[in-house]
C-alpha cells in the first residue's frame, strides 16, 4: 500500500486566512489600556468644550498629570498616568463637578482606529485580573410583596372612591386583603368593581394565573380577598427581574467596562464591577431605591406656597430641575394622588412626535393603563408631571451601633400637556433631544421593586489584579515552554511542526476571545493552560502513530499520511467529549466555572484544527515534494 502525502491548495488558503485573521484580532491585546476617569452628564448637564477646560484646570490645580482629555461619544475621558493618579483624579473631579455629572473610573483603549473599525478589540479582564468590587445583594422579598399589596389596595380604594362607595381597606394577614363597606352599601356592586380591578392585575401576571390569582369570600358587608401562593411567587420573581434590569441601567450609568450581573439562587444577585475601587460610591448607586410617579399639576401659585409655607390641602410642593431668576429650583404644585408609578411601566424609548420633534414613548401594564386613560380623559389640555424619587441608603453611628437611614430626593424632571386621552401607550413630547434621552433612560431604569441588602462585598485592588495577571501569564508561558522543549528534543523536526501548530493554537484562542467579547479571568487562564495540554495530547497521538507506521516498514511519506489519517478520528472523538464537558460548565456554571468553560471550549476547537489540519499542512510542505525520501526526523 502506498498513500501519497498530499494537501489541497484550498486548505492552505484556509490556513493562511485563519492565521491572518487570528493575528489581526489578537493584535489589540498588545496595546496597554490607560487608567482613566470617565465623566458622564447627568440631568441638566452637557459635555462641551467649557467642561473640558474646567476639568483641565481642576487637574492642574490638584497637581495631577494627564495623558490627554478627549470626548468619546457622550462622555469625557481623562487619561491618567497610573492607577494611583486615576483614583485621586476621580475623587478630585467628583468633588469639583458635583451631582450634575457622573464620575467613574474606567480603562481607556489605545487600539488604533483601523482595528476598531473592523471590530477588533482587546479581551476584557475579569475582577480577579483587573481589580474592582464584588457585591452579593439580597432582595427583601417581604418588602416586594408588601409593595405589591399596597398597589392592589391603592387601586381598590381609588375604584371604590370613584364609585362613591364608603369603605375601609387594609391587609388581612400575610396573603390577604379585607374590604369593610359601610352598612347599606350595595355589596355585589362593590365586589364586582373590585373583581374587575384585580382582573387587570392578574392578566399582567400571565394567562395561567388569570383565573385563580384571587379568591373572594364575602360575609355581610366584609369582603375578604386571598392571594394565591403562585401569585405571591410571581410577585417575588417580578421584583427580582425588575431589580436586575434597574441595576443593569445603574451600572451603565457608572461607566463600568464589562460588568457581571447575574442571579444566584431564588432571591440574590451577584454584581461584579471590574476597575471600580470606590466601594462606597458603588453601594450608593446600586442600593438607592428609586421610583417614578406621574401626577397631575395642581392649579395654584407654587411660588406663594413655597415662600409662605401654606400648601393647599390637595397638593404637594415639589422642585423642578430648572432654576428660577433667583437661582433657586423652580417650585411646582402637584396633586397628592398618584396616577401611575415606576412599577406600572413596561417599556420606554426615545421617539419623535407627529411634528418630528423629540419625544418619549411609554408603555404601561394593564392596571396602569386603565388609571392613565381615566385621568387623561378627565384632564385634556391640562399639564401632567413626571417625578423622580430616590431613596439613598446612609449609615449613621448611634451609640456605637450602625443605624441605616435613607436620604429622600424628589425632583420634577418633566411637565407636559395632555393633548388627548391615552392609556397603555403614550408620548411625552415638548422635550429637547437630550431631555428625551435622559427621560427614557430614567423610565427604563425604573424603580427597584424592593429594597436590597448587601450580604457580601469584596474589593480586589489593582495591584493584586496586576499580580494575578503576571502570575497567570507566567504559568501559561511556562506550560507552553515546557511543552515546546519536550517536543523539540523528543520529536525533532516533527517537534518543530508541533510547536508551530501550538503557537497558532494560542493565537486563535486569544483572537476568538477578543472577537466574541469574552472576559478573561484567572480560571480562563487555567483553561488556556489546559488547552496547551490538550493540544499536546493530540500531537503526541499523531507523532506516535507515525512512528508506529515507520516501524511497520511503511515508506516515510506513506507513514506520515497514515499517521494523520488514523489518529484524526481518535483525536476528534476525545475532543468532542471534552468540548461537551466545557459546554456543560458554560451552560450550568456561574462566575469562574463559566469562564473556565469558555476558554476550554475555544481551546479544544482550535487545538483540534491545528493538530489535525495545520500540522499536516506544514508536514506536507516539508516532506511532500521529496521524491527519494528515505527517513523522517521523528
Amino acid at each position: 500500500m502506498h498513500v501519497m502525502l498530499e494537501y489541497s491548495r484550498w486548505k492552505y488558503v484556509v490556513i493562511l486566512i485563519v492565521v491572518l485573521l487570528s493575528a489581526i484580532y489578537a493584535l489589540p491585546n498588545i496595546y496597554p489600556q490607560d487608567p482613566s476617569v470617565q465623566i458622564s452628564a447627568g440631568r441638566g448637564a452637557t459635555i462641551d468644550a467649557a467642561l473640558e477646560q474646567r476639568v483641565s484646570q481642576v487637574m492642574a490645580k490638584a497637581g495631577l498629570k494627564t495623558k490627554g482629555i478627549e470626548k468619546q461619544g457622550d462622555n469625557l475621558l481623562v487619561r491618567t498616568a497610573d492607577a494611583d493618579s486615576q483614583s485621586k483624579a476621580a475623587d478630585v473631579l467628583g468633588d469639583a463637578l458635583g451631582n450634575r455629572y457622573v464620575v467613574a473610573m474606567n480603562l481607556a483603549s489605545n487600539v488604533p482606529d483601523w482595528l476598531t473599525a473592523i471590530g477588533a478589540k482587546p479581551m476584557a479582564l475579569g475582577l480577579d485580573l483587573q481589580g474592582g468590587v464584588h457585591f452579593l445583594m439580597e432582595v427583601d422579598k417581604k418588602a416586594a410583596i408588601d409593595k405589591r399589596f399596597e398597589a392592589y389596595l391603592s387601586d381598590i380604594r381609588s375604584t371604590l372612591r370613584d364609585a362613591r362607595i364608603s369603605y375601609t381597606a387594609d391587609r388581612d394577614g400575610e396573603a390577604g386583603m379585607r374590604i369593610t363597606l359601610v352598612p347599606g352599601t350595595d355589596v355585589p356592586k362593590a365586589e364586582a368593581l373590585i373583581r374587575k380591578n384585580l382582573a387587570a392585575a392578574a392578566a399582567d401576571s400571565g394567562a395561567l394565573l388569570a383565573n385563580n390569582a384571587f379568591a373572594f369570600e364575602t360575609v355581610g358587608n366584609v369582603i375578604r380577598i386571598r392571594v394565591s401562593e403562585e401569585m405571591i411567587r410571581q410577585m417575588t420573581l417580578h421584583a427580582i427581574e425588575q431589580n436586575l434590569g434597574t441595576l443593569r441601567n445603574r451600572i451603565n450609568a457608572l461607566g463600568v467596562a464589562e460588568p457581571i450581573l447575574q442571579r444566584q439562587g431564588a432571591d440574590r444577585i451577584v454584581v461584579q464591577l471590574p476597575g471600580v475601587q470606590d466601594t462606597a460610591k458603588a453601594k450608593r448607586t446600586l442600593g438607592a431605591t428609586a421610583t417614578l410617579e406621574y401626577r397631575g399639576v395642581y392649579d395654584g401659585n407654587a411660588f406663594d406656597a413655597r415662600d409662605s409655607g401654606n400648601v393647599p390641602p390637595g397638593a404637594r410642593l415639589y422642585e423642578r430641575r430648572e432654576l428660577g431668576a433667583d437661582g433657586k429650583p423652580m417650585p411646582v404644585l402637584l396633586n397628592k394622588r398618584i396616577i401611575v408609578a415606576g412599577e406600572d411601566m413596561v417599556d420606554a424609548r426615545t421617539s419623535v412626535d407627529q411634528n418630528g420633534q423629540p419625544a418619549v414613548t411609554v408603555s404601561l401594564n394593564t392596571a396602569g393603563g386603565q388609571r392613565m386613560l381615566q385621568h387623561t380623559t378627565e384632564n385634556v389640555n391640562k399639564p401632567m408631571a413626571v417625578v423622580f424619587i430616590e431613596r439613598i441608603p446612609q449609615v449613621r453611628i448611634v451609640d456605637g451601633k450602625e443605624v441605616k437611614t435613607f436620604q429622600v430626593k424628589e425632583e420634577v424632571i418633566s411637565i407636559a400637556n395632555i393633548n388627548e386621552p391615552f392609556g397603555k401607550q403614550f408620548q411625552t413630547s415638548g422635550l429637547e433631544r437630550k431631555e428625551a434621552d435622559d427621560l427614557s433612560r430614567l423610565l427604563k431604569a425604573g424603580a427597584l421593586a424592593a429594597p436590597m441588602d448587601f450580604v457580601e462585598e469584596r474589593t480586589v485592588g489593582p495591584s493584586l489584579g496586576k499580580q494575578n495577571v503576571e502570575r497567570g501569564l507566567k504559568a501559561v508561558v511556562f506550560s507552553f515552554v515546557f511543552a515546546l522543549a519536550f517536543f523539540l528534543l523528543y520529536y525533532r523536526m516533527f517537534g518543530v511542526v508541533t510547536c508551530l501548530a501550538l503557537l497558532l493554537n494560542l493565537l486563535m484562542v486569544f483572537a476568538l476571545m477578543s472577537l466574541f467579547g469574552a472576559t478573561m479571568s484567572l480560571p480562563g487562564l487555567a483553561g488556556i493552560a489546559l488547552t496547551v495540554g490538550l493540544s499536546v495530547d493530540a500531537n503526541v497521538l499523531i507523532n506516535e502513530r507515525i512512528r508506529e507506521e515507520l516501524r511497520a516498514g511503511l515508506p516515510p511519506q506513506t507513514a506520515i499520511a497514515e499517521g494523520y489519517n488514523r489518529a484524526s478520528g481518535t483525536i476528534l472523538d476525545a475532543n468532542i467529549t471534552a468540548f461537551l464537558a466545557g459546554l456543560a460548565m458554560f451552560a450550568f456554571g456561574t462566575g469562574p466555572l463559566k469562564g473556565f468553560g469558555v476558554t476550554t471550549m475555544l481551546g479544544i476547537a482550535t487545538s483540534a484544527y491545528t493538530a489535525v489540519s495545520v500540522s499536516r499542512g506544514i508536514a506536507t510542505l516539508i516532506y511532500g515534494r521529496r521524491r527519494k525520501l528515505q527517513s523522517v526526523a521523528i
